[in-house]
């Protein structure tokens, strides 16, 4: 009997170390919904809440704070988007109910030094507009209020204390890295003045090119993502009014970029997986799918192939000069040569022993560096395959 209930207790403390252990490493954290948008009109695709998940601050980080929002694409017309209306990525009923924080979410000091006691929360993603939209579809009951969401957990957040940080960071993956750039502004303009504000854009530097037919794949794609979603009123204006008759080209960040007045760093691959998979030979330009075993493993590239990729790069820094990225004091970048898209959210990626190295520097230092000003992060890799730090996988999100 005592050897029976002993058992029973070391099992228990077992658990209870466990619970401890995921929540010193920040390993899962619950979700919360929030019931209280619909009301508002700020709802996913399907009508239902918004949410997100939220572990906060403590000690030295109790007033600091990082927002980071979740990537998952685009969808473009109604069918893509009812596609997506019964997924996680259109409604909060088919979200997981923990979600596992890594990376820059991490709550481990080892892993992730400068952030780790922050108040962080991971906004989940349901609109699919980068948080943009402002329409409804009542005859497919879609509802396309992306930028009615941001607006109402930012200001959910804010009651909960953000309105009173003294370093606050808005950041995002994908199409949450893209998002992150959208509404930089104005998630400083929403912060007090005495708030040290900046943002991070991890694989959300989609560029605008030309695609491997010689056609605007992209282009066209999120001209139809801006006007199913009403997305055009939402765009920085310091944008679309340079912009003339063509608004939607705001969704590109090398035009947005030029204008920030806030601090911004870049993480981003010149060789981001997704960008060539969809941007430089998305499927609808690759009929006889002659770039199929290529976009899975550059390995695989013929010489002709590999040397419309490195042009691919060539223009991506381009774009990334022009923006004045390069040269902005206020702005820096890790910008490596890994076939990767979004390498901030992963800890093998993050500050692992595994983390891809560029000018003898992890991407976790790199931002921290950056962020607390210890000193200018401008870090721009070899070629491809230069890099023998990169970790040999495909991080496609």
């Amino acid at each position: 009997m005592i050897s029976g209930m002993l058992r029973q207790w070391l099992s228990l403390l077992v658990c209870v170390l466990a619970v401890i252990l995921l929540k010193s490493e920040g390993a899962s954290v619950g979700i919360t919904y929030l019931q209280d948008a619909v009301a508002k009109g700020a709802v996913c695709l399907d009508g239902s809440p918004p949410a997100y998940h939220f572990d906060k601050g403590s000690g030295t980080g109790v007033d600091n704070w990082i927002v980071h929002m979740e990537g998952g694409g685009w969808c473009e017309d109604v069918p893509t988007c009812l596609s997506r209306k019964n997924t996680d990525l259109g409604s909060s009923k088919q979200m997981v109910k923990q979600f596992g924080f890594s990376g820059l979410l991490s709550g481990q000091q080892k892993s992730n030094p400068d952030f780790y006691n922050w108040n962080r929360i991971k906004v989940r993603y349901c609109d699919g507009s980068s948080f943009t939209g402002d329409a409804v579809d009542r005859a497919n009951n879609l509802f396309f209020k992306g930028n009615s969401i941001w607006e109402f957990i930012i200001a959910d957040l804010l009651a909960k204390g953000m309105r009173n940080a003294k370093n606050a960071i808005l950041s995002g993956c994908s199409a949450g890295g893209l998002a992150s750039i959208l509404h930089c502004d104005r998630f400083r303009a929403l912060l007090p003045a005495s708030t040290k504000v900046k943002c991070i854009s991890d694989a959300g530097f989609f560029l605008h090119a030309q695609d491997v037919s010689g056609g605007k794949h992209i282009e066209e794609f999120y001209g139809k993502v801006a006007r199913l979603h009403g997305s055009v009123k939402n765009l920085p204006a310091s944008c679309t009014s340079r912009m003339g008759a063509r608004p939607e080209l705001c969704f590109f960040p090398q035009y947005v970029v030029q204008t920030m007045q806030t601090p911004i760093f870049f993480v981003n691959s010149a060789y981001d997986s997704w960008q060539i998979k969809n941007i430089l030979a998305p499927s609808a330009a690759d009929k006889s799918k002659e770039w199929k075993s290529c976009k899975l493993d550059l390995k695989k590239c013929t010489e002709t192939q590999l040397k419309i990729i490195q042009d691919f790069r060539t223009q991506f820094l381009s774009a990334l000069n022009r923006a004045g990225v390069i040269n902005s004091p206020s702005k820096g970048m890790f910008i490596d040569s890994c076939y990767a898209h979004c390498q901030v959210g992963k800890q093998i990626q993050w500050s692992s022993d595994s983390s891809p190295v560029v000018s003898n520097m992890k991407i976790a230092k790199a931002v921290g560096d950056w962020y607390y000003e210890r000193s200018p992060i401008k870090k721009l890799d070899c070629p491809y395959p230069c890099n023998p730090t990169c970790p040999k996988v495909d991080s496609d999100s």
